[in-house]
């Protein structure tokens, strides 16, 4: 998906290797006409308007592949990468979403929640390639496409910014597995960041609208009293939660308890079996 962002496409298509949906969220510097003269084999679908992370949905749908690769304007995979990918979804077929491991920058230094992952106090189960997780980042994540429009894609709840936790407690809950993937490998440039302040206020924002769908009270409202203690932005977080709130609460429901339990893991970093 994209919007507005031209100058980051002409770095990155050139770099992808299997066909391409790009989904435009109502651009308005001639992304879509632009993409389409310069690199006339990208399906380009022009929503008209911006649904946020939900424009995945709309390629998902689009695409006619069993799997599907999630790529930002400012990303894209390593060579291989996607055949590696397909290979370990086709020999692990519980395996729903696979993280792979996302390098940033020119220097490709490893993106700050890689090492969560890759030592995930989940452990990994016998039936995936590597250590189990609940949380992705949605540039290095490849998805079988049956399972993620079962679990309901992405939602127009948290918008973007934080918006796979959501998809991933829900792919869990249908008895899916997630698994993070080391040697499958995705390239992210991003841009910097313009106001460090209300970037940390959205990210806490949707951690909360997160847990209001799908967490016990106690757990969301301790969670909201740290916000509002922990300085701007966690305040302005809280705040900025007051409009969504109703739709997430009438998205809210319960995660089964296994999953529960295994989300209390990550949040307290308790190894399995302990």
């Amino acid at each position: 998906m994209t919007r507005d962002r031209w100058a980051d496409l002409q770095r990155s298509l050139p770099h992808h290797e299997v066909p391409v949906v790009l989904v435009d969220n109502g651009s308005g510097d001639g992304t879509p006409g632009l993409v389409r003269r310069h690199f006339p084999h990208v399906d380009v679908v022009e929503l008209g308007e911006n649904l946020g992370a939900a424009a995945r949905n709309v390629g998902v749908d689009r695409a006619s592949t069993p799997f599907v690769a999630f790529a930002d304007d400012d990303s894209w995979w390593a060579p291989g990468a996607l055949g590696e990918a397909v290979r370990l979804m086709r020999e692990h077929p519980r395996l729903a979403l696979l993280a792979g491991r996302v390098l940033v920058g020119a220097d490709g230094r490893p993106d700050p929640g890689e090492a969560a992952m890759a030592h995930s106090p989940l452990g990994t189960a016998p039936d995936l390639p590597g250590p189990s997780v609940l949380g992705f980042l949605a540039c290095g994540a490849v998805v079988r496409r049956d399972a993620f429009l079962a679990a309901g894609g992405f939602d127009d709840v948290v918008f973007f910014m934080g918006e796979e936790e959501r998809l991933a407690l829900d792919l869990a809950a249908l008895g899916w597995g997630l698994a993070y993937v080391d040697q499958v490998v995705a390239h992210h440039h991003p841009s910097p960041a313009r106001d460090p302040l209300a970037r940390q206020a959205l990210i806490e924002r949707n951690r909360l609208l997160t847990m209001v769908m799908r967490r016990p009270w106690p757990v969301v409202l301790g969670e909201a009293g740290s916000a509002l203690r922990s300085g701007p932005a966690g305040r302005r977080a809280v705040v900025q939660c007051l409009s969504r709130l109703p739709r997430a609460l009438a998205a809210r429901h319960r995660l089964p308890a296994e999953v529960e339990v295994a989300r209390r893991r990550l949040d307290e970093g308790i190894p399995l079996g302990v």
